[in-house]
């Protein structure tokens, strides 16, 4: 078994975030935690790719987020570090924005519930998606990324934040 800080999960940024530029603040606000970005790439998912990724879900469900997915490019990426998956959900925020908290990607920037997205027949906007467990990540990213698009690498920070004595500060 991997380290904990070895722990990798799957984020998308969807067609909204995008077309109101917040590629930059959501990938700021993941980088500030102390998670390394190891893979990305822009593209535009056909459903096919869609209906896969959301299979678990309602066909309902899943019809509203074929449309709302395949609407534009989205952002995919995997991003590593101590306990990625619950330390990104906690800064993404809950699924429907409007009972996320206050200093959430969707409680800052998002005003949509699903009371709204019902009434209108579509899927609820929330800018971004991050896999809800390990193996949720481990799966999403084996379905956007071939293994070699996911790159392992070291960054300095990294000794800092793993660093079991913090003795490889003072030379």
């Amino acid at each position: 078994m991997n380290h904990p800080k070895k722990e990798r999960t799957f984020v998308a940024i969807k067609p909204d975030g995008i077309q109101r530029s917040l590629i930059g603040e959501i990938v700021s606000r993941l980088e500030r935690v102390g998670l390394k970005l190891v893979a990305i790439k822009m593209l535009v998912a056909n459903s096919g790719q869609v209906e896969e990724h959301y299979s678990q879900l309602d066909e309902k469900i899943r019809k509203y987020l074929i449309k709302y997915m395949t609407s534009g490019p989205i952002i995919a990426m995997v991003w590593e570090g101590a306990h990625a998956v619950k330390i990104t959900r906690k800064i993404v925020g809950c699924t429907e924005p409007l009972t996320s908290d206050v200093g959430t990607i969707r409680g800052d920037y998002v005003l949509d519930s699903y009371a709204m997205s019902d009434e209108d027949g579509r899927a609820v906007r929330n800018l971004i998606h991050a896999s809800g467990s390990p193996e949720e990540a481990e799966k999403e990213i084996s379905h956007w990324f071939k293994p070699e698009e996911v790159i392992d690498y070291r960054l300095v920070q990294e000794e800092i934040l793993y660093d079991v004595n913090l003795d490889g500060i003072l030379e």
